[in-house]
C-alpha cells in the first residue's frame, strides 16, 4: 500500500464520513431539551434518526450508479451542498416538523459520502490490501461518533441545542472546501465501465456472496442504530441523567468499534474472512445478551447498557470492514453501484428498524435487548448463507 497516495484520500474520506456520522449522533444527549423546546415527547424524537437514516440509505442508490458514469468528485460536492441546505432548514424554521424535514434533507446529502466511502478504496485497492484499507478507514471514522455526543451535550449546556446544528453547518462547509481543494478523482474516464442502472443492479444483486454480506451489514448496523436512538431516551429520560452525563456514557462503547477494526486490520493477512466474521458474530451475541438479561429482570442499568454496547461494537468493528471488502471486491467496474447498495440498504434497513422501535414506549431496556438479539440472529443467518451458497474457499474457509 503506497502511503503517499493512501493518506490524502484517507483523510478526505474521514472528513466526509464524519459529517454524516456527527449529524446522526450529535443531537442525542440533547433529546430532553429539544423535546421541551419543541413541545413534543422525548420518545417521539427517536424519529429524527429514522428521518435521517432512511433518505441517507435511499439516496445512495442514486449516487452510486451516477458516480460510476460521471466520477466520484461531482457526486460528493452535490451531496455536501444538499446537506448544508438541510441544516439551514432546521435552523431557520423553529418547529418539530422542520427538524424532521431538515433531517430528511441532511440524509439525502450525506448519502453521497456514505456511498463513496465504500467505493473510493475499491477504486485503488483489492484483496487483503482492500480489507486493510477499509479497516483503517473504520478506525479513523470512529472518532467523529466519539466526539459528536460529547460536543452536542457540551454545546447544549453552554448555549442551546441549536448550537450543535450551527457546528454541523460550519463543519460541512469546511469539508466541502477541502473536497474542492484536494480531492483527486479516483475513477478517471478511461476506467469507467458504466452499465445501465438496471443491468448494474441486477449484476451486483445477483451475486450470492454480495447478498450474504449485505444482509450481515444491514443487521449489524440496525443493532447499532437502535442502540444509538434508544440510549438517549433510556439514559436521559428514564434514568434522568444530565445531557453532559448522557454524552459521556453514550460514547464510552465506541472505542470497542475502534478495537474491533484494529483487530480486523491486524488479522486480515492471517485469517480468512470467514474466521474474522465468526469472531465478530461472537462479540455481537455477547453484547446483545449483556443488555437483554437485565431487561428480562425489569432492570434499567447504565453499566449493562454501556458494557453490552461496547462488546457489540467490538463485533461491529470486526464485521464492518470484513463484510464490506468481501462484498464489493468482485465488482471493480461497478464499485459505485455495489457501494451504493451496501450503504443504501444498510442505512435504509437501520432506519426502518429504528422507526419501528420508536413506535414502542422505551421505558426499559428489554425492548432494546430483544431487537439487538434479533439482529445478531440475522447476522448468523447471513454467515450460514455465505457458507451454503459457495463464497470462495479462500474468503470463507474455516
Amino acid at each position: 500500500m503506497n502511503r503517499h497516495s493512501f493518506y490524502p484520500l484517507f483523510c478526505l474520506t474521514i472528513l466526509m464520513v464524519a459529517v454524516g456520522q456527527m449529524t446522526q449522533t450529535l443531537y442525542v444527549p440533547s433529546i430532553p431539551v429539544m423535546a421541551a423546546d419543541l413541545g413534543v415527547s422525548a420518545a417521539s424524537l427517536q424519529a429524527v434518526m429514522a428521518c435521517y437514516l432512511i433518505p441517507y440509505g435511499l439516496s445512495q442508490f442514486v449516487y452510486g450508479p451516477v458516480s460510476d458514469k460521471w466520477g466520484r468528485r461531482p457526486v460528493l460536492l452535490v451531496g455536501m451542498m444538499v446537506f448544508l441546505l438541510g441544516t439551514l432548514t432546521i435552523q431557520l424554521i423553529p418547529t418539530a416538523t422542520a427538524l424532521l424535514v431538515g433531517s430528511f434533507i441532511q440524509g439525502l446529502g450525506t448519502g453521497a459520502g456514505g456511498a463513496m466511502s465504500r467505493t473510493l478504496m475499491r477504486d485503488r485497492y483489492s484483496g487483503a490490501e482492500l480489507n486493510r484499507a477499509n479497516s483503517l478507514v473504520s478506525m479513523g471514522v470512529i472518532f467523529s461518533p466519539l466526539l459528536a455526543p460529547v460536543l452536542g451535550g457540551w454545546l447544549t449546556e453552554l448555549f442551546d441545542w441549536r448550537a450543535g446544528y450551527w457546528f454541523l453547518f460550519g463543519f460541512g462547509a469546511l469539508t466541502t472546501l477541502a473536497l474542492l481543494a484536494w480531492f483527486v478523482e479516483t475513477l478517471p474516464k478511461e476506467r469507467r465501465q458504466p452499465l445501465r442502472v438496471r443491468a448494474a443492479y441486477r449484476h451486483v444483486l445477483g451475486n450470492p456472496r454480495f447478498q450474504g454480506n449485505l444482509l450481515c451489514l444491514m443487521a449489524t448496523f440496525a443493532g447499532l442504530a437502535v442502540f444509538e436512538a434508544a440510549a438517549g431516551v433510556l439514559l436521559g429520560d428514564v434514568l434522568k441523567l444530565s445531557a453532559r452525563t448522557v454524552s459521556v456514557l453514550f460514547v464510552l462503547p465506541l472505542p470497542g468499534y475502534l478495537f474491533g477494526a484494529w483487530l480486523s486490520a491486524r488479522l486480515s493477512f492471517r485469517l480468512s474472512q470467514g474466521r474474522l466474521m465468526r469472531l465478530g458474530i461472537m462479540f455481537l451475541a455477547l453484547g446483545a445478551l449483556i443488555i437483554l438479561v437485565p431487561g428480562l429482570l425489569g432492570v434499567v442499568n447504565a453499566a449493562s447498557l454501556v458494557g453490552g454496547a461496547a462488546v457489540y461494537f467490538i463485533g461491529s468493528g470486526i464485521l464492518y470492514p470484513t463484510a464490506t471488502s468481501c462484498a464489493i471486491e468482485p465488482f471493480p467496474g461497478q464499485a459505485g453501484t455495489a457501494g451504493a447498495i451496501l450503504g443504501g440498504m444498510q442505512n435504509l434497513g437501520a432506519g426502518v428498524v429504528t422507526l419501528l422501535a420508536a413506535t414502542f414506549p422505551m421505558q426499559g431496556q428489554l425492548g432494546l435487548g430483544i431487537i439487538m438479539t434479533l439482529m445478531v440472529l440475522i447476522v448468523a443467518l447471513s454467515f450460514a448463507w455465505l457458507r451454503h451458497h459457495g463464497a470462495p474457499h479462500e474468503q470463507m474457509a474455516t
